[in-house]
């Protein structure tokens, strides 16, 4: 690992704040690079980035590249990609960790093929060999049924991280560390797509992604009246409610409930699927839950292999006594 100079975490930024992620990466990133003795740094790119760079400081950084450019404060995915393989070039990072989030699954592919290296992909754990001071990356494959342990020849090692694999680092106001600008060129052909009108979508109830109870229905419900009851569950806990591609294939639920490998990947401390049969692409989103209480009529479904407790049943008078009886314990 001699080639490179540190780990280099990705910062993703909104509204002038670090994302909670990034705090997950620099957690990770400080073990790793503790592990082999190299710095721990971040980099910010935007056009506003209020107090990113304290804030990425305070979470461990050692040193802030702060990349501003009129383009990389338009959310242009091509802008980013541009920006940050001139910041690997110019600081020749070891490591390059990036959240697994909706830019990261784009970004990180872009950036190893831009910079001709390999890439690994939804790391839920993160190791440095002791003989051969390799990253080693833990990812599933096979729809999540199976780990695979993936190592990369050359540098930089580039990885996406799945949100909420790792516990965000704490907070430390009184961290010192350096910010340093980045210079960055960004031709505006750079850009292939325009932005022709922005959408904010009013979410209703609490983040799925970040939720620590997810009630999940599947096809088993039939229909879309009973997620209603599941957001009455959903609400006493405090959660959020999730469903399986097929639910939302039918037009159930919109596609952002969706979780799986398609979908949202969630890592509640209790993920209750009622009418979930358990496929491996729907496991693969909510596989990191603590615990996984299944309900199903049918013996034989997957879930029951996955799920910690399970009950074997019609759910429409499971559901019920199970939501009465959690009303009572909570009230």
């Amino acid at each position: 690992m001699a080639d490179g100079t540190g780990v280099l975490v990705v910062g993703e930024v909104k509204d002038g704040r670090l994302s909670p992620t990034t705090g997950e990466l620099l957690n990770v990133g400080r073990k790793l690079a503790d592990g082999v003795g190299q710095s721990l740094g971040a980099v910010v790119m935007g056009a506003d980035l209020g107090n990113a760079s304290r804030e990425a400081i305070a979470y461990g950084a050692g040193t802030v590249l702060v990349a501003e450019h009129a383009l990389l404060g338009e959310g242009h995915l091509d802008a980013h990609v541009v920006a940050l393989e001139q910041v690997c070039r110019q600081a020749k990072p070891n490591i390059v960790l990036i959240a697994r989030t909706e830019a990261g699954r784009e970004l990180g592919p872009r950036l190893a093929f831009r910079l001709g290296v390999g890439l690994a992909q939804d790391a839920v754990a993160l190791s440095v060999d002791d003989s051969s001071r390799q990253l080693r990356v833990t990812r599933p494959v096979y729809g999540g049924n199976a780990m695979a342990v993936v190592t990369m020849a050359r540098t930089p090692q580039v990885v996406t991280v799945r949100p909420k694999a790792f516990e965000a680092a704490e907070k430390d106001e009184s961290r010192r560390g350096e910010a340093a600008q980045i210079r960055v060129e960004i031709p505006s052909s750079a850009v292939k797509v325009r932005m022709v009108e922005k959408v904010v979508e009013q979410s209703t109830g609490n983040n799925l992604e970040g939720a620590r109870v997810v009630v999940a229905g599947g096809r088993g419900l039939g229909g879309a009246e009973p997620f209603r009851q599941l957001a009455g569950l959903a609400q006493l806990f405090g959660g959020a409610v999730g469903a399986s591609r097929p639910a939302c294939d039918a037009g159930w639920l919109e596609h952002s409930y969706q979780v799986g490998l398609t979908g949202k990947i969630v890592t509640p401390d209790l993920y209750i699927a009622v009418g979930v049969s358990g496929a491996s692409q729907h496991m693969a989103g909510c596989s990191g839950a603590k615990v996984i209480v299944a309900i199903n009529n049918d013996p034989e479904a997957n879930i029951f292999k996955e799920a910690r407790y399970g009950v074997v049943g019609d759910w429409k008078k499971i559901l019920p006594a199970f939501t009465e009886t959690v009303r009572e314990l909570l009230s």
